[in-house]
């Protein structure tokens, strides 16, 4: 999965070599956490949210395939 969500964020950005994605796991919960640069932050939480909001249910059906759930965050520095 993190390599799904890599290429999708870095399809949305403007500066796709600062995007950093992470994941750890813990059994049947995975944390995916994203890093990008400061001005592109406003496209991936997209208008009112929406673009953070589809990423995030891809990931909610993927984990109902897979038997697990999946976690994204958006870390700001």
């Amino acid at each position: 999965m993190k390599g799904a969500v890599e290429k999708i964020v870095k399809a949305l950005v403007g500066n796709a070599d600062a995007v950093e994605v992470s994941e750890h796991s813990d059994g049947k919960n995975v944390k995916i956490t994203v890093r990008v640069a400061p001005d592109d932050y406003g496209r991936v939480i997209g208008r009112e949210g929406r673009t953070i909001k589809a990423i995030r249910s891809v990931l909610f059906v993927a984990g109902q395939k897979h038997g697990k759930r999946f976690h994204l965050d958006l870390i700001e520095d």
